[in-house]
């Protein structure tokens, strides 16, 4: 698969990480190959390789952020993790380092532009992350992510108030569908009070509560990713 041309592309990415010399770079080049284009050729796919950087990429933002953010609640760091490895922040990076040049994808998915699907970039780019830990070590590995992915992003105060955006990003990519809200009037035209509930595919993944819809919202997205992060999906509405 690695081609002179392919091989200094991924010499460059590794050096990224601080490695000069990169003897091995099948571990690496692994992590570029979808499933689909690993079913077509009898070859090992990313899959595994995603799974693990999704934990390995995880582990790094949470620790940055502790340490960034020191009086930060637990649900404000919980949002900022998610505005960092989300599918469309990780796809945004792997197309800037030229990940798009190296994804390998089948043939049908490749006529249909994958090697430019968001889903397809961001798992390449955790499969990366991975790739780099396990054969030069989680420093090297939290150097490329918070020097390449890290610093490039914004990391506002309105970072933490946009849940609704954050939630509708998530859903899309990994729940296949586009949150509701359901809006719920529960207090007097003198002190407006509003409940809010949002739906995904007819789950409730949050609730919350605030003195305008607008605020009941973007409160329930923030429990809703709350939720999502801790690994906590609220039950059905009929469960």
């Amino acid at each position: 698969m690695a081609g002179e041309n392919r091989s200094r592309r991924l010499r460059r990415l590794v050096a990224l990480a601080g490695i000069r010399i990169a003897p091995d770079l099948a571990s690496i080049d692994r992590a570029f190959v979808h499933e689909s284009y690993a079913r077509e050729n009898g070859s090992a796919s990313n899959e595994r390789l995603e799974f693990l950087g999704d934990s390995v990429l995880g582990a790094i933002a949470a620790a940055w952020l502790y340490e960034r953010f020191p009086d930060e609640p637990e649900g404000e760091l919980t949002l900022r993790k998610a505005s960092i490895v989300n599918d469309v922040q990780l796809a945004r990076t792997a197309r800037r380092l030229g990940f798009d040049r190296l994804v390998l994808v089948g043939s049908g998915l490749r006529n249909a532009g994958g090697t430019e699907n968001t889903s397809v970039l961001a798992d390449a780019f955790e499969a990366f992350i991975a790739a780099l830990y396990q054969r030069y070590g989680i420093e090297r590995a939290r150097r490329f992510v918070l020097r390449e992915h890290v610093e490039h992003i914004e990391h506002g105060q309105d970072i933490v108030l946009d849940a609704k955006t954050q939630l509708q990003h998530h859903a899309q990519a990994h729940l296949g569908g586009t949150p509701s809200y359901h809006d719920e009037s529960r207090g007097t035209p003198q002190e407006p009070a509003f409940v809010s509930r949002v739906e995904v595919n007819g789950r409730t993944l949050g609730t919350g509560a605030g003195g305008s819809k607008k605020s009941a919202q973007q409160a329930a997205a923030h429990d809703a990713m709350r939720a999502i992060a801790l690994g906590a999906p609220r039950r059905g509405a009929g469960g």
